[in-house]
């Protein structure tokens, strides 16, 4: 099981679905988690539902560098440092192409991928001077196997992996290590929309939508030392989605 005692982790998105399955996860295992949310109510919520003097909420409009900037400063001010970075906020849009607008597709950068810049960028300066640090960008399968009506979500996502190998092969000189996660469907709002489990899920290879538990477990290893000699990792976590359909 990783070893994460006192790390002190900051996870965007931490409010709710997978996000909060994260943060809910690594405090079991001894983290401290930075519970980073748009609006400080909801963050607040889920770090006292989380406990245990293990939750310390902050707000984080992942779009807004003077929000990162701020965050980040209140977290070393209060811990001293900061070990991981995961970067879990986001957005989907499914449209079809021809219909899809400027404004839509900007908003999806926004969040998406400018969103992972300014968290990498907030982070880097602090664990450099710490000499080690782990970022995990949570980024999905859509980056190399996109679904119909997806493609600016897939091409925000795709973005993310360009600039994470990029930025792994960078920083590694410098202790810190940059690795990502590609979720295939899993068992939240984003996947679901409120309405159930698709039936599409009990074609895949192991017949079943993802657990938000097996990303979080998934996080766990690149945020502990277990994971030591890993960046630049692409980490797929599909249920064998992307490799076809299992039925006979």
């Amino acid at each position: 099981m990783p070893y994460l005692k006192d790390h002190v982790i900051l996870i965007t998105g931490a409010n709710r679905g997978q996000g909060k399955a994260i943060a809910e996860y690594l405090a079991e295992l001894g983290g401290v988690v930075i519970v980073g949310a748009r609006h400080y109510k909801n963050a607040l919520e889920a770090a006292e539902e989380i406990g245990n003097n293990r939750a310390y909420p902050v707000q984080l409009d992942v779009t807004k560098e003077a929000e990162w900037k701020t965050a980040v400063e209140e977290i070393v001010t209060k811990f001293g440092k900061i070990d991981v970075l995961v970067n879990n906020a986001g957005i989907l849009q499914r449209k079809p192409f021809t219909e899809i607008t400027t404004a839509e597709y900007l908003e999806l950068i926004h969040v998406n991928q400018i969103g992972v810049f300014l968290g990498m960028q907030s982070v880097i300066p602090h664990m450099e001077k710490q000499g080690k640090g782990a970022i995990i960008n949570n980024v999905s399968i859509s980056a190399f196997s996109p679904i119909a009506h997806s493609s600016i979500y897939a091409a925000t996502k795709a973005s993310v992996v360009a600039m994470s190998k990029a930025a792994a092969v960078e920083l590694g000189p410098k202790g810190i290590r940059v690795n990502m996660i590609h979720p295939g469907g899993i068992d939240t709002e984003m996947a679901t929309n409120g309405e159930g489990v698709p039936e599409y899920y009990e074609t895949v290879p192991l017949r079943r939508i993802g657990r938000p538990i097996e990303i979080a477990k998934a996080v766990a290893f690149l945020a502990s030392d277990d994971s030591s000699y890993c960046t630049g990792t692409e980490l797929v976590v599909d249920g064998g989605m992307t490799l076809g359909n299992s039925e006979e």
